[in-house]
């Protein structure tokens, strides 16, 4: 199986602009590709795993890597998949952003021989005019509206400045295709038209065939995205989602998902991957095991994926409570009503959703299961060790007084 075929395998190839060309490239170790991370957070998220592991595997190949920091087109903002324009952040944010992604890029490349690289550097302090006349010239405005990145904003509004954005991606593609020699860029479905015009452009510019890669959408077996839980996003920073949180969430992916994940989001080997598809029932606890082990070791290391696996052993078997079960506390305290309570622990979307869960026999604090949802937590109970929650079979949550 060659290289590309194995990505293939592994549901980690969605289109590309030319399959042959594309293969031949990435087998013979000759792809000198970019993918691009927009610096809108502090972390990055289980959002961007994909083209992460991508990464990995095509320069396990012998292929180059190219990470781009987008702390020039976070500025404008890519309107793709956002229902409203993105919040505008300072280039000090922007800058701070960029540089917390570029550590946690290290777990999954190896700089050097990848190239990091800023697209504020050749962005920032384009003159308009002259960028117009050059780039500006060589883009069709009907065209670019028939985009989906733009079709699905135009009913809601299409900023101006939202409107650069694939612009300035393909202007990326032509900058580094020419000073490092990149010939094929690597992103998500939704970006292919964005990826198609940086194609475009440098066979304007400059005559030459370059090439894209997309990868697809990353969603469960009901369609949801990946990496969304009750809190908001999965992080890759330790920080914002604790080694043990990350662990249980993969541990407890549904049976429909477990083979697909571990194929596209690990390098467990697809004949070892073979043998687990067969499993069904409690027999599919040692894959979710494994897909959760092998990916907390990849983020946070194996000493950390270690201790989040034996946390999560011992609590199931009646064990005590691992130190970083998540935790809220509590600086104002005051009697709260369960369904309350549950929303500021972010354990429920909505009042109807704890309506079911205690309907249905899925809420315990402190081991006793509630009854009503008209319940009271008195003020006091925050004291000391707390309240625990147990949310269904596997969510645990305390909540204590400051």
């Amino acid at each position: 199986m060659t290289v590309f075929e194995e990505l293939k395998a592994r549901g980690l190839i969605s289109q590309t602009s030319g399959e042959d060309a594309v293969k031949k490239l990435i087998d013979e170790g000759r792809a000198v590709f970019y993918t691009g991370f927009d610096a809108t957070a502090d972390s990055l998220t289980v959002g961007h795993f994909l083209p992460l592991i991508l990464m990995r595997h095509l320069q396990r190949a012998g292929n180059k890597p190219i990470a781009l920091i987008g702390g020039g087109t976070t500025m404008v903002g890519d309107p793709t998949d956002k229902t409203d324009m993105r919040s505008m952040l300072t280039v000090a944010r922007i800058d701070e952003n960029a540089e917390r992604f570029k550590a946690q890029m290290r777990r999954f490349i190896d700089f050097p021989p990848a190239v990091m690289v800023n697209n504020a550097d050749w962005l920032r302090n384009l003159n308009y005019i002259e960028f117009l006349r050059d780039v500006g010239v060589h883009f069709s405005v009907n065209r670019m509206l028939t985009a989906d990145c733009y079709k699905s904003r135009l009913e809601r509004g299409l900023s101006f400045l939202e409107f650069n954005y694939m612009i300035m991606q393909s202007y990326d593609y032509l900058h580094l295709h020419e000073h490092l020699g990149c010939n094929l860029q690597c992103g998500g479905d939704d970006q292919w038209s964005n990826m198609l015009g940086g194609t475009e452009l440098i066979r304007r510019k400059l005559g030459h065939d370059t090439h894209v890669l997309t990868l697809p959408l990353l969603l469960t077996s009901e369609g949801a995205k990946m990496g969304k839980t009750a809190k908001g996003a999965l992080w890759l920073s330790k920080e914002k989602t604790s080694p043990y949180e990350f662990y249980q969430y993969f541990r407890n992916t549904a049976d429909a998902d477990v083979i697909v994940y571990l194929k596209r989001l690990t390098f467990v080997p697809l004949e070892e991957i073979a043998e687990m598809e067969s499993l069904r029932g409690e027999q599919l606890n040692v894959a979710k095991e494994r897909l959760a082990f092998e990916l907390t070791a990849l983020v946070h290391g194996q000493e950390e994926a270690g201790a989040a696996q034996a946390s999560s052993r011992a609590l199931f078997s009646g064990g005590a409570l691992p130190a970083d079960t998540p935790t809220t506390r509590l600086s104002a305290v005051e009697d709260l009503g369960v369904l309350d309570l549950l929303l500021l622990c972010k354990l429920i979307p909505s009042k109807g959703e704890g309506r079911r869960l205690i309907e249905q026999g899925g809420l315990e604090l402190d081991g006793v299961k509630v009854e009503s949802f008209s319940d009271i937590v008195p003020a006091g109970r925050f004291s000391g060790e707390g309240v625990l929650i147990k949310k269904g079979k596997k969510t645990f949550h305390r909540v204590v007084s400051e």
